[in-house]
């Protein structure tokens, strides 16, 4: 039986300078970044690579009308590896790069092509929540289906994850806290998916410490206090991303996918809507299960009785950044049973790696207390 497996090699770097000389950035190098981070901290180096930035293709996460006109670039550049220097959307157009031949983002999405790996590429996060530095997935919205879809498989898991804390600097507080967030859902849902192990245990558990950990330090300090944890988070959400990349994320993934796609609500955002609620679902299925070993790390973190330990993570959680109720992304009562078809059809995957197998009454339970 598989357990474990980590491809990606892992550095720390303490500024840009340091990463550019040892990676030996060069004109055969096609780098896909934010704009504002690479302009602040890479343009002053003048690295002889092709650079495009990810604003050229659109502000929305990344569809497959972005990946298409991003691969048709990439196809003309003549380069043979791939930078990418952003949050997770930035990381996971990249990661279609890697696949030799690419043409089309939904028949590979579809995997109506093969899928070979064709180049390398360095991910460099500018946010401490995606994990897609590690991962063996890349998420985007197919256009003509509606709905947003992921792609997991060995062949786009990034060579080199290159840690640089220094990036997270400018980060505006509300991308920092949902990022952060979106790294304890990672951690959480691994640990608590089927597939988990004694392995990915280690690498969720700590995460869900350091992150909770940090959160309650800014209870006490305040937005500013996250500048003497960046280090810490981004770590974090890097073991978070292994866990989760090992064994899988579930429920909350699924259900958050609707409110993206149709509202344009982001990842982490979306994600954080529904983290306790699902939790407390999976509570009310089976209490005497792994969640009862989540509670106790809870618990212990949070220096808190078991028994309200949902409630008090609630509350630190809002504390950090509130949480609004859908309909103040627009979603209405008349969305709830489309939704909830919507995750059964096509998120198969993330719902099959859940703690408890969520039916329809339960998801469209959760979306109807939320709303």
């Amino acid at each position: 039986m598989h357990l474990f497996k980590q491809l990606t090699r892992i550095s720390l770097f303490k500024n840009v300078a340091s990463f550019a000389e040892e990676m030996q950035i060069d004109e055969r190098d096609f780098i896909l970044a934010a704009r504002a981070v690479f302009e602040k901290y890479f343009a002053p180096l003048n690295l002889p690579a092709q650079v495009v930035f990810r604003s050229d293709y659109g502000k929305s996460e990344p569809t497959d009308r972005m990946t298409d006109a991003l691969i048709t670039d990439f196809n003309k550049s003549g380069c043979n590896r791939i930078v990418a220097i952003g949050g997770g959307s930035v990381i996971d157009m990249a990661k279609v790069l890697m696949i030799k031949d690419a043409r089309k983002t939904e028949s590979i999405f579809l995997r109506e092509v093969p899928i070979v790996k064709g180049y390398k590429l360095i991910a460099v996060p500018t946010t401490c929540g995606a994990g897609s530095e590690v991962s063996p997935v890349s998420i985007v919205s197919l256009t003509r289906k509606g709905t947003k879809v992921g792609l997991s498989t060995e062949e786009i898991i990034p060579d080199h994850a290159a840690l640089i804390p220094q990036l997270l600097e400018d980060m505006p507080y509300r991308v920092f806290a949902t990022s952060a967030i979106d790294a304890l859902i990672h951690a959480v849902e691994a640990f608590l998916c089927p597939k988990a192990n004694a392995y990915t245990d280690l690498f969720s558990e700590q995460a869900i410490r350091t992150i909770l950990t940090g959160f309650c330090t800014l209870r006490q300090t305040g937005e500013t206090g996250r500048l003497n944890l960046l280090e810490d988070f981004l770590i974090a959400s890097n073991m978070a991303g292994i866990a989760f990349a090992n064994a899988g994320t579930g429920a909350v993934h699924a259900l958050s996918y609707p409110l993206s796609t149709q509202y344009h609500v982001t990842h982490g955002e979306a994600c954080y809507q529904f983290f306790t609620a699902v939790l407390h679902e999976y509570q009310h299925q089976n209490p005497q299960g792994k969640i009862l070993r989540l509670r106790e790390i809870l618990a212990d973190t949070l220096n808190c009785g078991m028994s309200d330990v949902f409630i008090l993570l609630e509350d630190l959680l809002d504390r950090v950044i509130p949480r609004q109720p859908l309909h103040c992304y627009g979603m209405a009562e008349a969305d709830i049973e489309s939704f909830a078809d919507n995750v059964l059809a096509s998120q198969e995957r993330l719902l099959s790696q859940s703690y408890c197998r969520l039916n329809r009454e339960a998801i469209v339970r959760i979306y109807r207390s939320l709303l």
